[in-house]
Order: C-alpha cells, then sequence, then structure tokens
C-alpha cells in the first residue's frame, strides 16, 4: 500500500536505480545452446522508465549480473548508467549519487532480493515486488501489486510520478484525440 510515508519519501526521488533479475524481468535465467543469457523485459515497464526519465528522474540499472542483452535494452530506454556485474550495489549507488552530487536521501532503488538490503536500506525511497525475499518485503517502503517482469517497474514508475504531481503530465499526450482529416 502507497501510504503518505512511502509518497513523501517517493516525492524526493531525483534518481531511481533499478535492479534487473527478479525486478525489470521475472527472474528465470534463460540460455542458449551457446551459452548466451537471454532475457524478456516488459514493454509496459519500458514505457515507464521513459516517462520517468522525462519527467526529469536520472534513470539507473545496478545488477549483479551482466548481460549483452541488458545492455541493449538499457541502449534501447536511453539509460546511461548502466553498472552490471556488481557485487557490492550500496558502493556502486554512492559513487553514482557522488557523481551526480546527489544523496541517499534522494535516491530510490527497486530490488528483491537481500543481497540488494544494503541500498535498499540506505535510499530514501525503496520497493520490491511481491515475490521478493521476505526479508526485503519487510525493510521496502512499498511493494508492488505487479510481479517481476510484469509491470512492476511501471507501478513504480507511476507512484513516483504521481507524488512528484507529474502523472497527469506524463499521460496527457495519450489523452489527446487527434483530429480527424476531412475527406474529399
Amino acid at each position: 500500500m502507497f501510504t503518505s510515508v512511502s509518497q513523501q519519501k517517493a516525492s524526493q526521488v531525483k534518481l531511481m536505480a533499478f535492479d534487473v533479475d527478479g525486478v525489470m524481468t521475472d527472474g528465470t535465467l534463460y540460455y542458449t545452446a551457446q551459452g548466451e543469457e537471454l532475457k524478456a523485459f516488459n514493454t509496459l515497464d519500458g514505457h515507464g522508465l521513459k516517462m520517468l526519465a522525462n519527467a526529469g528522474v536520472v534513470l539507473a540499472i545496478i545488477s549483479g549480473r551482466g548481460s549483452r542483452a541488458l545492455e541493449l535494452r538499457a541502449k534501447n530506454l536511453g539509460i546511461e548508467i548502466l553498472l552490471q556485474g556488481v557485487e557490492d550495489k550500496h558502493a556502486a549507488m554512492h559513487e553514482v549519487l557522488k557523481r551526480r552530487q546527489l544523496d541517499f536521501a534522494s535516491a530510490g532503488y527497486m530490488g528483491d532480493d537481500v543481497v540488494d538490503l544494503p541500498v535498499l536500506r540506505a535510499c530514501g525511497f525503496s520497493a520490491s515486488v511481491p515475490n521478493g525475499h521476505v526479508l526485503v518485503r519487510r525493510h521496502v517502503d512499498y511493494v508492488t501489486r505487479c510481479g517481476a517482469g510484469q509491470g512492476a517497474v511501471r507501478e513504480i514508475c507511476e507512484l513516483i510520478l504521481s507524488a512528484q504531481n507529474k502523472l497527469d503530465q506524463a499521460l496527457a499526450p495519450y489523452l489527446v484525440v487527434p483530429p480527424t482529416s476531412a475527406r474529399t
């Protein structure tokens, strides 16, 4: 449930970072016979990320694993801060924030497993998914209704936009009915 405390914390987010496996994907790892890792990403999540970025929130991906598929997805979404193969996500986030002259209070993170707890607990806003580890769910500000890889990221993006009074503006272009062309 999005409480007034969660809403207040989300309203302060200037940089939002996401884990990948178990957050942006359903957490299942697929490998081809050649050993290439495949990932399935949700298009709703992708558009949510674009709306959040267009509203001025800096996006980052901090993942413990690395894959070419993730590089391509981040590039497609225009996410410039992509850290892969990260063992200490808290330290990685600290460096990202330092380079952007931000602090943890103005940052958010979304993760699903115990390795994410140090960064989740340090950030001003934190979120997880319904199938995230029980300990993680106990320590975050918000647990999504949507599952991992099934719109959970979009849900968080829209919650942040709403908390910052930017959701209506982000959705407005899609509510305009284009004029019909006159037939001659």
